[in-house]
């Protein structure tokens, strides 16, 4: 495996251009020369700074920064040395030194990144140097604290393809074959007033009214129902999806409620008992209790079977990550690598992830209906109806089923994403962010490395979708549910993330990629078989050896695109041929082997 060159210290997966070498003077003369500009994109200010390298060292170079990103080239360094860190990644701007500071390079300002990365710049220290670039910086990566709006609304870009038309909740649900005799579409949170987080279009069972609906939604958190996610094609086993119910200290019953979740029970002929998957520790969901939460106990839901899935809450989760950062970022310990690795409980937690969506595809793909919950039923629930749909249904194995997958699962059923991530705002300490939708893409790595054949999209789709998660270059992830995203008009006024992948297709396409409708992925969720992700977690340390595209991967799209090239001059043979042909036809018969022309394929 080759080493990455510190040329890919490039931030911004997606605009990779190649960058020539340029001396100082020519910098100074035309200095947006190799900014990647977006439509929309407006320089804020530049300025001559020293980047505070932990591969390189201090190297010096000129900082634009725009209403998009922050963008740093080397001046004398060969080759040149590029940040292009688009402004919604940052996470904390601190001021480093003052004006009293001695030693060289002390004085300037630190960046804490959201993609693993932290970057130091130094100035000289004189007349305030760092105050222009400092208030620039965190005025526009912060948007949402100074009411300004997010650069999305901004952007002027135009694809060929509108990524905002692939998720259509009645199409998605007509490709399930609803509604039946047994399931009914319901318009009855089509003014956000049954649930707020929830979609307008929703599912439930045929023999549940709205009012119905209404009753039941009063004893669940945050009034988040169980809604129909998928349904299994052949045994019609359901996937349900909501939050925990307001049992709270006292143990309060709900007959709604409770004849509600026998309705879904009774709707597949099959479940003797109705699986409630708890994601949360059996500890944590008692607890719950205490603030008026809790679980479905046995005593008033006598034909269900509660299992709890033991997967760790949001504070856990964001610290286990910080953990990981601090191991991979900037210096790699590989002396105590594993132990290191094993301190942060990363893969712990994706292999609790992963195994309890494999319970709850193996239950339904036997016949069970299930319900999922967490708490609010909007971070652990996602993951474990999202994973689980993509190991029962080869479509969402698709690049369209699974931008579909992530529209429906995630963001039209209400995960937090403004809050999660932290969109524009400057308080990186709020207890709410936590990476639970970054967890989810890397158990989808790790289902992509087991089964190399069955996913039509490559690492490089996640990556970006990873990348673009925190860019606030497109509306996709804004916000934190539909109701908030109707009110600002989100898909008029903001390009799509599918935009730009689908208007370029070829460049996400996994080249191995098998069809194979029926099978049902069940992957392997043991320590053993689980890996850190190095190609996103530590792609930005040159001196870590990165793990290059596969290289059966790579020979096999040069012989697909050597194929085409000969099927190409094939064809301009045999045009250039058929005058000749049809003047001899009629004197002669003419075999195959004289209108094709043989071409050998070297290998």
């Amino acid at each position: 495996m080759a080493s990455a060159s510190v040329s890919a210290l490039n931030s911004n997966s997606l605009e990779n251009s190649s960058s020539k070498n340029v001396s100082r003077e020519s910098l100074r003369m035309e200095p947006l020369t190799n900014i990647p500009y977006l439509p929309g994109e407006e320089k804020v200010t530049d300025k001559e700074i020293i980047y505070m390298c932990p591969f390189n060292g201090a190297v010096k170079g000129k900082v634009t920064i725009t209403n998009y990103r922050l963008y740093f080239k080397s001046f004398e360094v060969d080759p040149s040395i590029i940040l292009d860190v688009p402004l919604g990644v940052l996470s904390r701007i601190e001021k480093m030194g003052g004006a009293s500071s001695r030693g060289e390079n002390s004085y300037g300002l630190e960046i804490t990144c959201k993609d693993m990365r932290s970057l130091r710049f130094a100035l000289k220290q004189e007349g305030h140097s760092r105050r222009d670039i400092f208030d620039s910086l965190f005025k526009f990566a912060f948007p949402q604290s100074h009411n300004m709006p997010f650069f999305a609304f901004l952007s002027q870009e135009k694809f060929l393809e509108n990524g905002w038309n692939v998720y259509s909740p009645i199409n998605e649900y007509k490709r399930q074959g609803l509604p039946n005799e047994k399931w009914r579409i319901t318009f009855v949170n089509e003014k956000y007033e049954l649930c707020d987080t929830y979609p307008t279009i929703l599912v439930v069972p045929f023999k549940a009214s709205d009012e119905d609906l209404r009753r039941v939604a009063v004893f669940r958190s945050r009034g988040r129902i169980p809604i129909l996610s998928w349904i299994h094609p052949e045994n019609q086993a359901v996937i349900m999806r909501c939050s925990q119910p307001l049992v709270g200290m006292s143990g309060k019953r709900n007959k709604d409620d409770e004849k509600y979740l026998d309705v879904i029970r009774e709707a597949n002929g099959q479940t003797a008992k109705l699986i409630i998957y708890d994601a949360r520790p059996n500890v944590n969901a008692v607890a719950n209790k205490a603030t008026g939460g809790g679980y479905e106990g046995e005593d008033a839901y006598q034909n269900a079977e509660l299992i709890f899935l033991d997967i760790h809450n949001i504070h856990v989760m964001r610290e286990s990550l910080k953990k990981l950062k601090d191991i991979v970022y900037p210096n790699v310990e590989e002396s105590h690598w594993l132990s290191s690795l094993e301190s942060t409980h990363w893969l712990e937690h994706i292999k609790l992830v992963l195994s309890g969506a494999i319970q709850v595809a193996d239950k339904v793909s036997s016949g069970n209906s299930v319900v999922v919950h967490c708490s609010d039923g909007w971070d652990r629930t996602a993951q474990l109806t999202s994973l689980s749909m993509l190991m029962l249904d080869s479509y969402f194995r698709t690049i369209y089923g699974f931008e579909v997958l992530v529209q429906k699962e995630w963001i039209s059923f209400g995960h937090k994403f403004s809050s999660r991530i932290g969109h524009g705002d400057k308080n990186h300490t709020d207890a709410d962010r936590s990476p639970i939708f970054l967890q989810f893409i890397d158990c989808v790595w790790q289902m992509t490395k087991q089964f190399p054949t069955a996913f039509e999209f490559n690492e490089h789709f996640l990556i970006t979708i990873v990348d673009h998660l925190y860019s606030c270059r497109f509306g996709t992830f804004l916000f934190n549910c539909e109701s908030v995203r109707d009110s600002q008009e989100v898909k008029l006024k903001t390009p799509s993330l599918w935009s730009l992948i689908n208007s370029n297709i070829e460049k996400y396409t996994n080249p191995f990629y098998t069809k194979d409708s029926s099978r049902v992925l069940y992957p392997v969720a043991s320590m053993r078989h689980l890996d850190l992700w190095v190609n996103y977690y530590i792609r930005w340390n040159p001196r870590i050896r990165q793990q290059p595209q596969n290289l059966v991967e790579q020979r096999y799209m040069e012989l697909l695109a050597l194929r085409d090239q000969y099927l190409k001059k094939l064809e301009e043979l045999q045009l250039s041929d058929s005058p000749r042909i049809s003047n001899n036809s009629a004197n002669s018969p003419v075999s195959p082997n004289q209108i094709v022309h043989q071409i050998q394929t070297q290998f």
